[in-house]
């Protein structure tokens, strides 16, 4: 006889919600959790866990390179992203050890030099600005990376 079927339901919810994305384990307690019974949510993670499916570091990893090829983003915000989904502390630190800030500012500042081509100085300067810092780049590296961010946008 094989597993109760909310249990099933539970193992296969949490295999298609894989699918899409790494999860970690609080993510995936807090989605599957929604659903299922804790039992059977506690069974899915366990035979996630077994089979190497659900791995917070791993998932930490994936975060992290996500975020420097798409949405660049300080290492403090990141960081703050990964305890946001249950990741732990010693965890999201070593996982944004040795993160460039300074090639991330100017990495998301780049993505939004296009959608400012056409802004005078100070619009280009506060809107920059104002992207830079919900992203989680601190006042003095914004305004370093606004100032050599206009200055290649003057000479083109």
């Amino acid at each position: 006889m094989g597993p109760p079927p909310e249990a099933e339901r539970a193992w296969q919810a949490a295999l298609r919600l894989l699918a899409y994305r790494p999860r970690s384990r609080e993510e995936m307690r807090l989605r599957l959790g929604r659903r299922f019974s804790p039992e059977a949510v506690q069974g899915a993670l366990e035979r996630l866990r077994q089979r190497g499916y659900l791995d917070d570091v791993s998932f930490a990893r994936f975060w992290r390179q996500s975020r420097e090829a798409h949405r660049p983003r300080s290492a403090a915000l990141i960081r703050r992203e990964l305890r946001d989904r249950g990741v732990a502390q010693e965890v999201a630190e070593s996982v944004v050890a040795g993160l460039d800030d300074e090639g991330s500012a100017y990495r998301a500042g780049r993505q939004r030099v296009p959608v400012l081509q056409d802004a005078d100085e100070a619009r280009f300067r506060r809107r920059l600005a104002g992207y830079l810092r919900r992203r989680g780049f601190g006042l003095g590296l914004t305004l370093r990376t606004v100032e050599r961010l206009w200055r290649e946008h003057e000479r083109s």
